[in-house]
């Protein structure tokens, strides 16, 4: 069963990174996975370049992950820009050894009602970073991509090498950066490896906007006694995976002693299923130990919803094989860390400690 000791692969490579510190470029460094990853690094006494143009990140998450980064050693500097600019991906990459691109604009929903905007930061951004960290000479490049790539395949679980057809526009730009990430290693020689990241959660997850990810969402709601909308009959299921479990996967994927993983993608996710119904209740069921009112809250149903696929879930051999990632954290591991975060934080905003970002 999975548990929240660290693997031995990555034991190792904490106890290296160390031991020989390295400088890392983390582009949406003030987003959700960014700042978990920032803190992550500088925990581990790195130096880190941060890029972001605050679109979707907040200048509170940077707080927050440079607050909880104890002990470090670590440094960090912060470049505000946007990746659609290729003179700012330059200065960003210069002197860098690693680069974790998680900068994009994610959302399903957000894609279909603009799509334009989605391509030109996830496909013209992505390619921006790709040629600054060539002409730069960094050591590899790792990427967010996304299992919306899999589209309208049927397998369960979802293996890396058998995708379907898109079905959003925001999937359609995972898979041209893919493609894009492929290309630039078998052309120009450049290490670049690519995550798919299956429905990640955790603190600093935004719960606000039209397009917040479903986890964050109803925990706001269920604080506030608003009613929890489940697209669809709630048996749609996804493979839930804590951010520590990603944070883990990055840093497996960049530093990892093998050529043969660039050019390549890795699923990264717990390996394991649950439907929209469950999670429902281990949300509320957790908020309910100490909020006993909310323990009668109901979900309320609404039409499935464009561009949503049935069944999420992950096959995770390659990555555990390639480059030892084992998932620390399953799906009621990482909420009731979660839970904790967004509890403190909305006690913290009620009593006026925090504004709202």
């Amino acid at each position: 069963m999975t548990n929240t000791a660290t693997p031995p692969s990555y034991s190792l490579l904490k106890k290296e990174l160390i031991e020989n510190p390295r400088t890392w470029l983390v582009t949406g460094v003030a987003g959700f996975i960014g700042s978990n990853l920032l803190q992550e690094l500088l925990v581990l006494g790195q130096t880190v370049v941060g890029l972001d143009n605050f679109s979707t990140g907040y200048q509170a998450n940077l707080d927050d992950a440079i607050a909880s980064a104890t002990p470090s050693s670590g440094r960090f500097r912060m470049i505000t820009g946007d990746i659609r600019d290729l003179d700012v991906c330059r200065r960003a990459a210069s002197g860098v050894d690693f680069v974790l691109h998680q900068a994009a604009l994610g959302s399903v929903p957000r894609s279909i009602d603009d799509p334009r905007t989605s391509h030109e930061v996830n496909v013209d951004g992505f390619l921006n970073v790709l040629v600054a960290a060539r002409d730069a000479g960094v050591n590899r490049v790792v990427y967010a991509s996304s299992s919306s790539v899999y589209g309208d395949a049927t397998r369960v679980p979802q293996v890396e090498e058998h995708v379907g057809r898109p079905l959003s526009p925001y999937a359609v730009t995972k898979a041209s950066s893919e493609l894009y990430a492929n290309v630039f290693h078998r052309t120009y020689g450049l290490e670049v490896v690519g995550l798919r990241y299956f429905n990640v959660f955790g603190r600093r997850q935004d719960p606000k906007g039209a397009y917040a990810a479903v986890i964050p969402r109803w925990i706001a709601n269920l604080l506030s006694g608003i009613p929890c909308g489940i697209n669809g009959d709630g048996e749609t299921s996804r493979d839930f995976c804590y951010v520590a479990n990603t944070v883990q996967a990055n840093l497996l994927a960049a530093t990892v002693r093998d050529s043969h993983v660039a050019g390549e993608v890795f699923n990264v996710a717990c390996g394991r299923e649950t439907s929209l119904n469950a999670l429902f209740e281990m949300i509320r069921d957790g908020l309910a130990a100490s909020q006993v009112a909310i323990a009668e809250a109901q979900p309320v149903y609404a039409p499935f919803r464009r561009g949503d696929i049935r069944r999420s879930l992950a096959d995770i051999s390659k990555a555990r094989q390639r480059f030892g990632y084992e998932p620390t954290h399953t799906v009621a591991q990482g909420l009731e860390a979660a839970l904790e975060w967004y509890v403190e934080r909305a006690t913290a905003e009620a009593d006026g400690a925090i504004t709202s970002s």
